[in-house]
């Protein structure tokens, strides 16, 4: 039997189409020396929300401490690194002036715990979008991020919805 001329060209495109139907795939590290940077990911503002916030992990594959020591953002008037603890059955959110991510250590920066804070939002966080974050260290320097936008009541990054 024969095959036709345009076999290999459909073979192809409905290769392409089956892998472009995948779901995506959490987004590669971003490493700066010993720290990398996985699964950033913002949650949309609920309604007219002031404030926001981004999560996000560090890895430190180093034999020294290095600290996050601030956080940048277009998306607001100020950024800042917060945590959130429970007080006498109150939720309390404080910031915090740096974050030690230790030698061969991982920080996780996780809803209802330590977060990127946005405060006084430009515009709304759009589920779907993605936003600008540059992260601020002591020895790594200035790590930027692209960060995708879950939800507005998402406990986890797009990415790890997908799955």
């Amino acid at each position: 039997m024969r095959l036709p001329s345009a076999f290999p060209l459909i073979t192809l495109a409905f290769m392409a189409v089956a892998v472009s139907s995948l779901p995506a795939r959490a987004a590669d590290p971003v490493a700066v020396g010993d720290l990398s940077v996985l699964d950033p990911w913002a949650r949309a503002s609920a309604g007219s929300a002031a404030n926001g916030a981004a999560y996000l992990e560090i890895r430190n594959a180093g034999s020294q401490s290095d600290w996050l020591l601030g956080a940048e953002s277009p998306v607001a008037m100020a950024t800042h690194i917060h945590e959130t603890t429970m007080d006498g059955g109150v939720m309390r959110m404080r910031p915090v002036e740096g974050l030690e991510i230790p030698a061969g250590g991982t920080v996780s920066l996780r809803p209802q715990g330590l977060h990127i804070m946005f405060m006084k939002l430009h515009a709304p966080l759009a589920e779907g979008e993605s936003i600008a974050l540059t992260l601020v260290f002591e020895r790594a320097g200035r790590i930027e991020l692209t960060v995708p936008v879950a939800g507005p009541g998402a406990m986890e990054s797009p990415a790890a919805q997908t799955h």
